[in-house]
């Protein structure tokens, strides 16, 4: 293995864990708190997570010696974050994550549940995972009401960096919150910049609500938001190996760290892209490293879990659910590309992503599973209307 080592995979790896982890943290802190997760239990869950991008990325690339990178379920983690929490708090959730990673070890067992999931129409697909993102992406706007200050210097970053390179709107953003947090912080404590969170699982719930309202949603938009699109990045670059190992794995994973508040991982998809391509290397055959020392990389970037919690934890109002907005912009344009760009049939879309995005509950039931069963239903009567 180490005679494949070289530069540009590890320049590529390197990297591709920074833009995965600045660009999305505030994602996970945003779905991890409105589950109600204490403060504490955010970081445990950002801790896990990272840990398992890192784990994850090193044993799939390991093993297929292809760039088989892993990341956490950004799509899952905004669903949360637009989700209302659980009767049960935090521990009820735990239990959802349980039953969401032991359908993604299912879904590599039984293929059959695999294109269950595939025949999912692509628009409807989209739409959910529009809807997800939508109450997200909309908070940079709602915030700048109330906190200006504030925000306008985010999205000021973010417009200056998306100038210069796509990849740089969310580092530059990053570092127009540390700046934000440092001079606008009306909490004068000391952040504690080093140390790990507590280690300690927390006891599940199990209930029918948290599966059908959060397990399952939970299940559809990591495999339609990440996994379906990670494979397609592998796809396109003319790798070959088989999915439901690789499904199994970051099932298996997920189901491990979930106990400890840890939100799915899942295939990657736009940092796979990063180190699936010719600037990870001139030989397809040598990339895998890429995604080991991504993987390497977010294992030493778990240990910062519990100061970056710490920063947010007195940051200004709204501050962090508007970097996950910002962050989540270019995903609700390709979900919304995706369910509207065909312009056919474009009913059963529509429908799925007002609902999935409306936050209502229906017999105990969350907006995201109305909105794919609505839509689902007008998309066949139009199939038989047209």
């Amino acid at each position: 293995m180490l005679k494949d080592l070289t530069f540009p995979a590890i320049y590529m790896g390197l990297l591709a864990a920074f833009v995965g982890f600045s660009s999305s943290f505030a994602i996970v802190l945003a779905g991890l708190s409105a589950m109600g997760a204490t403060e504490g239990q955010v970081a445990t869950g950002l801790f896990f997570a990272t840990l398992g991008m890192g784990i994850g990325s090193i044993w799939l690339a390991a093993a297929t010696r292809i760039p088989a990178a892993v990341a956490w379920s950004t799509p899952g983690a905004a669903f949360l974050a637009s989700t209302q929490a659980l009767p049960g708090g935090f521990p009820e959730a735990v239990g959802a994550l349980i039953v969401c990673a032991g359908l993604i070890v299912l879904t590599g067992l039984i293929p059959a549940l695999g294109r269950a999931v595939a025949a999912i129409p692509k628009p409807i697909a989209n739409a959910l995972l529009a809807g997800v993102l939508l109450p997200l992406c909309l908070a940079p706007a709602q915030a700048a009401g109330l906190a200006p200050w504030a925000i306008l210097p985010l999205v000021g970053a973010w417009i200056v960096g998306l100038a210069l390179h796509r990849l740089a709107a969310m580092p530059a953003t990053i570092l127009a919150l540390i700046a934000v947090i440092a001079f606008g912080s009306d909490n004068g404590a000391a952040v504690q910049m080093g140390g790990l969170p507590d280690l300690t699982p927390i006891a599940p719930v199990f209930s029918l609500q948290a599966v059908i309202s959060i397990g399952i949603p939970l299940y559809l938009v990591t495999m339609a938001g990440q996994n379906i699109p990670g494979f397609a990045v592998l796809d396109l670059h003319g790798y070959t190996y088989d999915r439901p190992p690789l499904l199994r794995r970051t099932g298996i994973v997920s189901a491990a760290f979930a106990p400890f508040g840890s939100i799915p991982v899942n295939m990657s998809a736009i940092t796979a892209a990063m180190m699936s391509g010719e600037d990870a290397g001139p030989d397809p055959a040598r990339r895998y490293w890429a995604a080991i020392t991504s993987g390497v990389a977010y294992v030493v970037l778990a240990v910062f879990a519990a100061p970056v919690v710490a920063l947010a934890a007195v940051a200004p109002a709204g501050v962090i659910t508007a970097v996950a907005g910002l962050a989540l912009i270019p995903a609700l344009v390709g979900a919304l590309s995706g369910a509207f760009g065909e312009g056919k049939r474009i009913e059963g879309p529509a429908l799925t992503l007002l609902i999935s995005a409306s936050g209502t509950t229906l017999l105990g039931i969350s907006g995201a599973v109305w909105g794919v069963l609505a839509g689902l239903l007008v998309w066949g009567v139009t199939a038989r209307r047209r």
